[in-house]
């Protein structure tokens, strides 16, 4: 084992401790799969990534992504915490204008928005869910039909069967079955509207639950947000523009800032800040 340089973040929210932590290493190199596995289970952490050399010109670091049960080709939060924690360690993009990430899904892009990062959503499959798996679903979360408006699964890395329903109160008001989810194998998205949400604050209530790779809930989750945002404004259930809550019930204050610009491509971004810095043994 060596001594490797390591930082915690906390993403999506610019108050330590109210996001979505995240363990960073930021030299993954001569790690195998197997090492980079036991460490993010050890963490019990949603994710724990691996800064590594890109494998081409294009991109200016390679990141891998581990949950505690399993590696991601893609994710919103260990992607904006990786690159917060790459230029606060002294990286330098190639580009002016933006910054490139290669994962195992390809190449992510990343600008800076202020204070903020923020993301190009990856391109995201919409299918229906199965009439089984849709009822399977409503039932671990204790949800009747008539609750739910709209439902897709959603696919742009990972996969999240997502219920699109008729109260914010309901969504906070979940108890779901982790251990019928983890049996059926899906990773749940449910998010609704605020009808009247004033300007600053979340238009959007978001709950993320994912048993199948060991995280009953998710805290505040990227990759689920930028997919719902490419669902819902092009199905005109969301503005082009709004502000995201996630991780109320967790005592988490987790706020996604989306945007689809002129070009048709979704954005998805927060702050981010680091609340641990050190070393690892690896």
């Amino acid at each position: 084992m060596q001594k490797r340089a390591f930082k915690q973040v906390d993403v999506f929210t610019a108050e330590a401790y109210r996001g979505n932590p995240l363990a960073v290493v930021l030299d993954g190199t001569g790690l195998s799969d197997d090492q980079m596995q036991h460490f993010a289970h050890w963490t019990k952490l949603s994710e724990t990534t691996f800064l590594l050399p890109p494998t081409t010109d294009a991109a200016d670091y390679r990141v891998r992504i581990f949950t505690p049960g399993g590696e991601l080709p893609f994710a919103g939060h260990p992607t904006l915490g990786t690159c917060h924690a790459w230029l606060q360690a002294g990286g330098k993009a190639k580009r002016r204008d933006l910054i490139v990430q290669e994962c195992k899904q390809g190449l992510v892009n990343l600008r800076r928005d202020g204070a903020r990062l923020a993301f190009a959503a990856p391109v995201s499959k919409r299918t229906a869910p199965g009439p089984a798996a849709l009822a399977q679903v409503a039932t671990a979360l204790g949800l009747k039909a008539e609750a739910i408006l709209a439902a897709r699964t959603l696919d742009n890395g990972p996969v999240w069967l997502t219920l699109f329903v008729e109260d914010p109160n309901t969504v906070l008001a979940l108890e779901p079955d982790h251990a019928q989810l983890r049996a059926h194998g899906h990773k749940v998205g449910v998010a609704a509207r605020y009808a009247n949400a004033r300007d600053g604050e979340p238009m959007l209530e978001v709950r993320a639950f994912a048993d199948p790779v060991g995280i009953p809930e998710d805290p505040v989750t990227g990759s689920l947000n930028a997919s719902l945002a490419q669902w819902l404004i092009d199905d005109g259930l969301m503005p082009a523009r709004y502000l995201a809550a996630q991780g109320t019930r967790l005592d988490r204050a987790g706020r996604v800032h989306v945007e689809r610009d002129d070009h048709g491509q979704v954005w998805v971004g927060g702050e981010t800040v680091s609340c641990i810095e050190g070393t690892v043994l690896l």
